[in-house]
This record gives structure tokens, C-alpha cells and sequence, in this order.
């Protein structure tokens, strides 16, 4: 199974809210480890506008298509 997780860049609310950590990690993390921890997962891919969000979840093994 194929699980596509979007990323946008650009938060009105929290600037950059999806790479501010949480308990010492980014918050995008948190879904990409429940994504890399489900049986039924095959392929994960990382669907991003923002070299920063790209970057930073480089280090977790997932695909990020930029």
C-alpha cells in the first residue's frame, strides 16, 4: 500500500508549524513515524513546496519527490 503524506509550506496560523518541534522532534515526524510503523504500508511518500519541511524530514528514509 502506498501512503502519500502532503506537507504544506506557508502556514497563516503558526509560521512553519509543521517543523516547529514538539517533545524535541518536528510535528511532521510524529505522522511519518506512524506511517513507517504501520504493517500495511509499502512506499511512503513525502509531498512538499518547502525545501525546509524536505530537508528536515530527509533523515527519516521516506521518498520526497522535490
Amino acid at each position: 500500500m502506498l501512503a502519500i503524506i502532503p506537507v504544506r509550506g506557508g502556514s497563516k496560523g503558526i509560521s512553519n508549524k509543521n517543523i516547529k518541534p514538539l517533545c524535541g522532534k518536528p510535528l511532521i515526524v510524529y505522522t511519518i513515524e506512524a506511517a513507517l510503523a504501520a504493517n500495511t504500508i509499502d512506499r511512503i511518500i513525502l509531498s512538499t513546496d518547502d525545501e525546509e519541511i524536505a530537508d528536515t524530514c530527509k533523515s527519516t528514509g521516506v521518498e520526497i519527490p522535490i
